[in-house]
């Protein structure tokens, strides 16, 4: 009876067990690349859709230093959301 049974259907029970988690680790891989991608999207629309809500007035200098003071808000957030995306990948 040592022949019959589920064993006979999945092959090495050792084996299986290798295959299922190497499965979970290329999920988990996906997972992290996933979040990893999403986070790096929203820094993008996020500095995206605050420049874009930006009435710029005046002239070229004032335009500068307001495109510069929008960004100076934003682009911290974004660095942090690109750094913590980076470090789910490693």
């Amino acid at each position: 009876m040592e022949g019959s049974g589920f064993g006979d259907l999945f092959g090495d029970p050792d084996e299986l067990q290798r295959r299922l988690g190497e499965f979970a680790e290329q999920m988990q891989g996906a997972q992290r690349l996933a979040w990893a991608d999403n986070a790096i999207k929203l820094a993008v629309d996020l500095t995206v859709a605050a420049i874009n809500r930006v009435n710029i007035q005046g002239s070229t200098e004032q335009q500068a230093a307001q495109l510069r003071g929008v960004i100076a808000l934003v682009f911290p957030e974004a660095v942090t959301l690109v750094r913590e995306a980076r470090e789910g990948l490693q």
